[in-house]
């Protein structure tokens, strides 16, 4: 037998079209026909396809999918998924009951002849596992590094052949859908930040561990979800917001937390031009805070996200060990807009500390050129000096010598402030502290955390909680 991890692109099309009771159609808009061609090029696509279209011109689109704003977003795809498979199912009575069927789209805006654009897009399929059943979507964005037209078109024809693929003969284990889905796509061609699959046969699906896993094999850098726990895609969840980011371990969150968040907030939102109802707060968790005894725990991670989204902040999981780059991240997503991201002040000495530049040639000033953008101010959260048990702030943290005068300057240029109203009653809280309580059966714990996450440490057993059991 043929080891599937070397199949072809024309291998995989090659046995979908096989696949007797597989039958849909294809719509895609924006790098050409890529994928559908590749199963036209494995032969015997006439049992598989129902048609191909491509509807360039922005008339012709509105006319099939209705009017939008924005073309190449999540909404029209969409849009496009539900019109597709809805007329083939109107269209196609007899195929109905006799196939599963699926509706492949995507909306992609390309590298441009200029090369002056970040080639992305959204991709989606609907598609039947049983005769009959509902349909299940999977909806992703993609962004695409490849560096000429012909290129990216081919890296889309690939994924759209993988993700076909991967849906209808990998769908039972998340490790073999992703392996299944990036191949012959190294991350040098092609990201994949948002992953969401939904429908009858995939209730059980957290989205949540899939965004983790993205993570976690190097297919994207950051991605993020929103109160509910719906995935996001960063870029579009932050765009034209004034951003304020928060990063920490959050194992678990305590009432220190939620001070530095608040009181934070109330000072960004003090700042000239910043309106209320565009700001953006966003908790951020890393590989290394995720990692727990040696290893990232998924359970762990929802425990977390959990707690988070309760108290109602959108969460986002990133790559990004270094300060520096999540802000250059998030700038450019930004473009132009305020950022603020909240640091306590051990967190600054870190940053102040040269050698964790070693990796860059400029060191730490290119470091901080990236870090400290046009419109990145950071906002220091004071702490009890772990050997003094006195007051460790801004006013008082001493850098090297030599870097005196770039602490003023950040200061005297705005970029450098230390937080002017927080609860000095609570900064001797502790997570490791608290979580070490919670693990010991104490109950002391409980005047560290916010009420409400209280009650959902006790009643999920979060973080080793386990429940008394009554002797009477």
């Amino acid at each position: 037998m043929i080891d599937e991890r070397r199949l072809t692109t024309e291998e995989k099309a090659l046995k979908i079209n096989l696949t007797n009771d597989i039958y849909g159609c294809f719509a895609e808009i924006g790098a050409g026909q890529e994928v559908a061609a590749n199963f036209f090029k494995a032969g015997g696509s006439s049992g598989t396809i129902a048609h191909t279209q491509s509807a360039y011109d922005m008339k012709i689109s509105d006319s099939m999918y209705g009017e939008a704003s924005r073309y190449v977003c999540e909404e029209r795809l969409v849009t496009m998924l539900e019109t597709e498979y809805r007329e083939k199912m109107e269209l196609l009575p007899k195929k109905s009951k006799e196939a599963r069927l699926f509706a492949f789209c995507n909306t992609v805006e390309a590298l441009n002849y200029h090369k002056t654009n970040q080639g992305h897009g959204w991709v989606g399929l609907r598609f039947q596992l049983e005769i009959g059943a509902e349909p299940n979507d999977v909806i992703l964005h993609i962004k695409m590094h490849d560096n000429s037209h012909k290129a990216q078109q081919e890296a889309l024809g690939i994924l759209g052949v993988n993700l076909i693929y991967a849906s209808y003969f990998h769908n039972d284990d998340l490790d073999e859908f992703l392996d299944n889905l990036v191949h012959r796509l190294p991350r040098e061609r092609m990201e994949i930040d948002m992953l969401r699959i939904s429908g009858p046969q995939f209730e059980d699906v957290d989205n949540r561990i899939i965004a983790l896993n993205l993570v976690k094999r190097g297919i994207t850098d950051a991605t993020m979800f929103g109160l509910s726990g719906n995935v996001l895609q960063p870029a579009t969840a932050l765009y034209k917001k004034n951003i304020l980011l928060v990063r920490g371990r959050f194992r678990p969150v305590t009432k220190v937390h939620i001070d530095m968040m608040e009181r934070g907030k109330e000072q960004f939102l003090s700042e000239e031009g910043i309106d209320k109802k565009n700001v953006r707060l966003v908790v951020e968790l890393t590989l290394k805070d995720l990692t727990a005894d040696g290893r990232i725990s998924d359970k762990d991670f929802v425990d977390r996200a959990e707690l988070l989204s309760t108290l109602g902040y959108t969460v986002m999981v990133s790559n990004y060990l270094k300060h520096y780059k999540m802000a250059d991240y998030l700038c450019s997503i930004g473009r132009g807009h305020k950022m603020g991201i909240i640091v306590g002040i051990y967190n600054l000495q870190t940053i102040f500390d040269e050698r964790y530049y070693d990796n860059l040639r400029g060191g730490l000033l290119e470091a901080f050129g990236r870090g400290f953008g046009s419109n990145v101010k950071l906002y220091v959260y004071p702490a009890n000096d772990v050997e003094t048990g006195e007051l460790y702030s801004l006013e008082n943290f001493q850098p090297a010598k030599h870097l005196k005068g770039l602490l003023q300057y950040l200061m005297d240029v705005n970029k450098l402030e230390g937080f002017n109203n927080y609860n000095p009653s609570l900064l001797g809280i502790m997570s490791d502290d608290v979580l070490e309580k919670i693990r010991a059966g104490a109950s002391s714990w409980e005047e560290d955390v916010p009420e409400v996450v209280v009650k959902a440490i006790k009643f999920y057993e979060l973080f080793g909680y386990k429940k008394v059991e009554s002797t009477i």
